[in-house]
């Protein structure tokens, strides 16, 4: 077997295969900042398979988030049951919050991709994977330089990143994926005009 089909099966169980040494990396991350630049890849088979090469005008960062729900604003009249739920769950998931939160710190770079890095009782942790749009390494690059383009400026906050696609009901195509292309927002406004 290959090294990447080691790493592919060491991380189907991370906590079995890895026990102490898992353990111990939680412990300190938790005590490092939210987000933290790091200069190799943690699971560097997830990070190839995603488009990171090790060369100038890549960037990789491991971004923390806190476990848990979101709550609703505060109950302003009524009492039914309905009302009552503090839950609300958004369209989005942990992985594309993870990006955006780090484009918004790398304003000058463009999210290519993101994976799962771990997680305990109060905190997930992601690894991101950014691209300098203006480093020549880059530009002179056919593979990627398609990311430096107008069109993608801000791709993830658009959700076009596999993440947002995700979110966006994207995975899917066919039957039972009717209303989803190009967007739930534009099949909702045909809907409306075709209706007036």
């Amino acid at each position: 077997m290959s090294l990447t089909k080691y790493l592919k099966e060491l991380w189907k169980r991370p906590k079995a295969n890895l026990g102490d040494i898992y353990r111990a990396r939680l412990i300190k991350w938790r005590q490092e900042p939210v987000l933290v630049k790091v200069g190799k890849p943690l699971r560097l088979d997830r990070a190839k398979a995603l488009g990171y090469k090790a060369k100038q005008g890549y960037i990789l960062v491991r971004q923390r988030l806190p476990r848990g729900g979101r709550k609703k604003e505060k109950i302003r009249s009524g009492r039914r049951p309905k009302r009552m739920s503090h839950r609300l769950d958004l369209s989005s998931n942990y992985q594309q919050v993870a990006e955006q939160r780090a484009a918004k710190r790398y304003a000058n770079c463009e999210v290519l991709n993101s994976y799962y890095v771990a997680k305990d009782g109060k905190h997930y942790w992601y690894e991101v994977i950014l691209v300098d749009t203006s480093h020549p390494a880059i530009l002179a690059d056919s593979r990627i330089s398609w990311i430096a383009s107008n069109k993608q400026h801000g791709r993830v906050f658009r959700g076009l990143t596999s993440a947002g696609r995700r979110s966006r009901g994207l995975r899917h195509k066919g039957k039972g994926a009717e209303k989803v292309r190009p967007s739930r927002n534009a099949v909702i406004a045909k809907r409306l005009k075709d209706k007036w």
